[in-house]
């Protein structure tokens, strides 16, 4: 599967831009100014980059409670989502969502999520509605191996498979649900089992890997578009902070992170093979470079002045009306 010029830089950027975002996030937070927990993706762009640069506007995706990445490879404004996760009026839900509640259904992001498993019904909605309308979209339920431990999304799998729908169903596995060891914890040990037991194809691949993903993401939703149904993804990787910002990782090796990001981080990789190639100079990686370090810049300053919401503001946006 072939990849223009511009959709490997634009890849890049995304890839960036969701790095630099959770470091910074991460200094930032160390600062007591952001409210409530934040659950950082970094060392886990490739996935969400690599299966978002194949949708469009009539496509949708849900999200976890890590989900900054998500909303940033399906084009969520980074400024908005920075004041959301400062609480400020202008963030993208107001600031009353938050980091794990950061949305915007005009993108087609249906939102982070704190309930662990509670965005593959989620798509399973909006799968439906494509489906029931004709306008050939699909719809990614992002979730990771705890959650593919939890009765909703194993409902949806099964859901999906009875009615056909194009939902794709994206396990990122990094290893750990919270601190748990997915290779104890997932009975099986084979996930691509479970997603056969429905009917659903799958595949797995090497979440370190921007191409493998894009490559297995391509054919998945080229299927669902075809009207071939539910199809399911296993990728793995590995987180580079905690589970949340302040969790001390004691369940993990010693050396695990560092090892991580000095031989398996999805940007050197991408790097490395770009250029090794011909496709891609270093001076064009190192602009973007530049350019997403201002961009971050700018969000962070924009955030800390702007305004919190008014106490007007409290209860509203509580209960949808149609």
């Amino acid at each position: 599967m072939q990849i223009s010029r511009e959709g490997l830089l634009t890849s890049y950027r995304k890839m960036r831009i969701i790095r630099e975002f959770e470091e910074r996030v991460h200094k930032e937070f160390a600062t007591g100014k952001i409210p409530g927990f934040v659950h950082l993706y970094a060392g886990e762009e490739a996935s969400a980059v690599g299966i978002c640069q194949h949708l469009n506007g009539t496509d949708y995706i849900g999200s976890t409670h890590r989900g900054h990445g998500h909303s940033i490879a399906k084009g969520c404004d980074v400024t908005g989502m920075m004041q959301e996760i400062y609480g400020r009026a202008g963030g993208l839900c107001k600031g009353k969502g938050g980091s794990m509640h950061i949305a915007d259904i005009g993108v087609g992001m249906l939102g982070a999520n704190g309930i662990v498993g509670g965005g593959p019904p989620l798509a399973c909605g909006a799968a439906l509605t494509a489906k029931l309308g004709k306008t050939g979209g699909v719809a990614v339920a992002f979730f990771g191996d705890g959650a593919f431990n939890q009765g909703t999304t194993l409902e949806s799998m099964n859901f999906a498979s009875i009615y056909k729908l194009p939902v794709y169903f994206v396990l990122e596995d990094n290893g750990y649900a919270e601190s748990t060891a997915s290779s104890w914890s997932i009975g099986g040990h084979n996930p691509m089992r479970r997603a056969e037991g429905f009917g659903i194809p799958g595949q797995h691949v090497d979440g370190h890997d921007f191409f493998a993903v894009y490559r297995a993401a391509g054919d998945a939703v080229a299927r669902m578009r075809a009207g071939d149904g539910p199809q399911f993804i296993h990728i793995e990787f590995t987180r580079y902070y905690g589970h949340f910002e302040g969790d001390a990782m004691t369940y993990r090796p010693p050396g695990e992170v560092a090892e991580e990001r000095q031989f398996l981080d999805p940007l050197k990789f991408f790097r490395a093979r770009v250029i090794g190639a011909g496709l891609l100079e270093d001076g064009s990686l190192d602009a973007i470079d530049t350019e997403v370090g201002a961009l971050i810049d700018k969000a962070v300053a924009t955030a800390k002045t702007a305004p919190s919401p008014a106490a007007a503001d409290l209860l509203t946006d509580v209960y949808k009306t149609y």
